[in-house]
């Protein structure tokens, strides 16, 4: 298994695929214009086996509690599989499959698989994480940082949200959910129906990130870009709403991004 770069192409839309820096998506091309953040903790990476902030880097998994390392302390924040090399399991001209093994300072021994699949209008990206050892609770997202700005007028970001995370000032859900706010944001909304954003950068693209998960964090508060992040839960969640990986049953989620140009 091979990790280095991949370029995918579908019509006039080019994916670079970079598996030795964290599996990130490097860049999304669009008729020539580049829609992600540039740089290697930039693009769009997966959030595994846990996303946005685990409090005090600690969680709990029946009576054991395991402590990760504090990479945004006093947290311990988007997984590690961003971290590590990936390797590629399988090619063609519009599709990829990475795979991932979680290894220390994560506890649990378990596979992650993604696939990453172009088309001339949309970018799918399926994650998995599989164990045939004990189970575990885990989380899947994914983090990219769109581009704020073309080259025209800024983006416009428009959801509807059922209800917003208030937010602790340890930017950790406090487990009380609001009315949603105006931005700017930091914060995990709840999509019940599934994740359902549209950013429009007017008079050129307008691109919907869609998941049937229910959770989103959308964070604008850096000049330079955006980030729209679908995930299977909120932050912290491995302790408050843990989801299970076991050898019978693996976490799957994916998320799709469709663009039409204006």
């Amino acid at each position: 298994m091979s990790n280095e770069d991949i370029t995918l192409t579908a019509g006039d839309a080019e994916v670079a695929v970079r598996p030795g820096n964290g599996g990130r998506i490097g860049s999304l091309r669009i008729a020539g214009t580049e829609l992600l953040r540039q740089g290697d903790r930039f693009g769009c990476f997966p959030m595994v086996p846990w996303c946005g902030r685990i409090r005090d880097g600690r969680f709990v998994n029946g009576v054991t509690v395991h402590q990760m390392p504090l990479n945004s302390p006093p947290h311990a924040i988007h997984g590690t599989a961003r971290d590590g090399a990936w390797g590629t399991a399988r090619v063609t001209k519009d599709e990829a499959s990475l795979t991932y093994d979680l290894v220390e300072p994560w506890p649990y021994p378990a596979r992650v698989t993604e696939v990453v699949g172009l088309t001339e209008d949309s970018l799918t990206l399926t994650m998995s994480v599989e164990t045939y050892d004990s189970s575990f609770p885990a989380q899947i997202g994914w983090h990219p940082w769109f581009n704020r700005n073309l080259g025209g007028e800024d983006v416009r970001v428009d959801f509807t949200p059922a209800w917003q995370e208030e937010r602790g000032e340890d930017h950790l859900p406090t487990g009380n959910r609001i009315d949603p706010e105006p931005g700017p944001w930091d914060d995990c909304f709840g999509m019940p129906g599934g994740v359902d954003v549209t950013l429009t950068w007017p008079g050129q693209l307008e691109l919907k990130v869609t998941s049937r998960e229910e959770w989103v964090v959308v964070y604008d508060e850096q000049e330079a870009a955006v980030c729209v992040e679908p995930q299977t839960g909120p932050p912290n969640g491995l302790n408050t709403l843990p989801r299970l990986v076991t050898p019978l049953e693996p976490l799957e989620a994916s998320t799709t991004w469709r663009w039409l140009r204006l």
